[in-house]
């Protein structure tokens, strides 16, 4: 008994505590006899009391009782629904000093993980940080008295929170997704319900180009046959006359994924196009696409800034996705080259190649540890300069093997995770100085933060 520590944090006890820090999903930071209290939605500077959650052997979690002393950066909530749903983390935070937290956050990463003084840029924010993204996905199913219902997921549950209006989404998006909701509610079609794994509406997808104002619906089924689907179609284009397509994506699998396998046009091409920059680009309902064009414009120019191109360099872009880095730096090289292991995504950068008459440019598909390897042992491709965008996980340690032997100058690591970027970081710096960090905020009041990284052969 005497070897049992005995901690000075005990849950479901209350505590007065100052704010010292916000962390890695923009929750207070709090320290009682040096034992570290992660709490949310409390910033930096406040003095709150709360109560004791949850307590693990080196940290605890809490929830905020009463703010005591408030910070300068608080604001009014405008969203009723962002606490339970979980998009919005930051909502209760001045949208100004959100960019100095995200700036914060890849500052400490750097300190804590690179060997350099290197200070971090601020953050880039949007002019308008409303109405951004371009991809609706709203559920669908039965409340707890058994009503049809649509909107948002819960944080970490699949209960759905009835959406009135969200500030992230776009809102002609809004009215589409609501006014196909109330034509399956009036045509008495049933929607999915994920315990029985009966009912036919899963999801109601939107999709939209911000440049163009074109919009795709993707009505996610359990069931191939929807009664009256011809007049849901005939009322949609009627009332939406930019809704150039229409697509019924069958879903009748047990899966947290939204799409499934099979697409079947019910109006239009199945398809529709946005710009980004001076390029077009074609979106299906599988392809992956940026979701905040304006803020993908300002990271992609970033990096090409950052790379230098000239038209002698050869280009290789790994993760590649449906090609837009790739085309957006094509102009200014000899010669790109894309891998992406999705193969639609390189069917989708294919035809973007296509249809913006880029002739410079090659994708292949495959694992990227394994072509670019390949490319450079066995076709002789030796690249002078590479971008990298990968998944959230980071880079493969052989694939940093290989750029290390390549003695590349210029290096672009585009990042949507500031921790796996840090980490690969600090593998390339034995051989790379990291001449500057520029985080990009291209989701406004949500904890992520996107980043690019230059890097130059020492």
């Amino acid at each position: 008994m005497d070897n049992i520590e005995i901690l000075s944090v005990q849950k479901n006890k209350e505590y007065v505590v100052e704010i010292i820090d916000n962390g890695y999903d923009g929750e207070g930071i709090a320290k009682i006899d040096n034992f570290t209290i992660f709490i949310p939605e409390a910033i930096k500077g406040e003095v709150c009391k709360i109560l004791i959650l949850k307590v693990n052997k080196n940290f605890a979690y809490g929830k905020i009782i009463e703010i005591i002393e408030k910070s300068d950066q608080r604001i009014d909530e405008d969203c009723h629904t962002y606490k339970r749903c979980g998009g919005c983390s930051l909502r209760h935070v001045d949208y100004d000093y959100t960019l100095k937290m995200k700036q914060d956050i890849v500052q400490n990463l750097v300190n804590k993980g690179l060997n350099t003084e290197l200070p971090v840029n601020s953050t880039i924010g949007m002019e308008k940080p409303y109405c951004y993204r371009n991809k609706l996905q709203y559920p669908v199913g039965l409340d707890k008295n058994n009503k049809p219902i649509m909107g948002v997921f819960a944080k970490r549950t699949h209960d759905i929170i009835p959406v009135d209006h969200c500030f992230i989404q776009n809102q002609e998006s809004e009215r589409i997704a609501k006014f196909i909701f109330n034509l399956f509610l009036e045509y008495n079609i049933p929607v999915y319900q994920e315990k029985t794994r009966k009912g036919k509406l899963r999801h109601i997808v939107i999709k939209n180009g911000i440049r163009t104002n074109e919009f795709m619906c993707v009505l996610v089924t359990n069931d191939e046959k929807i009664e009256n689907e011809n007049k849901i179609v005939e009322s949609i284009i009627k009332e939406f006359p930019n809704v150039k397509t229409i697509i019924k994506n069958v879903n009748s699998d047990n899966t947290n994924v939204i799409l499934g396998k099979k697409n079947i046009v019910l109006y239009g091409d199945g398809y529709i196009y946005d710009k980004l920059g001076e390029y077009t680009f074609k979106i299906s309902p599988m392809s992956f696409y940026q979701t905040n064009p304006v803020q993908t414009e300002i990271l992609y120019s970033k990096a090409i800034e950052y790379a230098k191109l000239n038209k002698e360099d050869i280009l290789c872009d790994l993760y590649c996705g449906i090609g837009t880095i790739g085309i957006f730096a094509s102009k200014y090289v000899k010669k790109v080259y894309g891998i992406e292991i999705v193969k639609e995504a390189i069917e989708d950068a294919n035809e973007n190649a296509r249809i913006n008459e880029i002739k410079n440019i090659e994708f292949v598909t495959g694992d990227v540890e394994q072509v670019f390897k390949n490319m450079i042992n066995n076709k002789q491709i030796l690249p002078t300069a590479i971008i990298v965008d990968p998944p959230r996980k980071g880079l493969y340690v052989n694939t940093i093997q290989t750029i290390l032997a390549l003695n590349v100058k210029k290096i672009v690591y585009v990042s949507c995770n500031p921790a796996t970027m840090v980490r690969d970081l600090k593998l390339l710096s034995d051989k790379y100085e990291i001449k500057e960090i520029q985080p990009v905020d291209m989701f406004p009041f949500t904890s992520h933060v996107e980043c690019v990284a230059n890097l130059q052969l020492k």
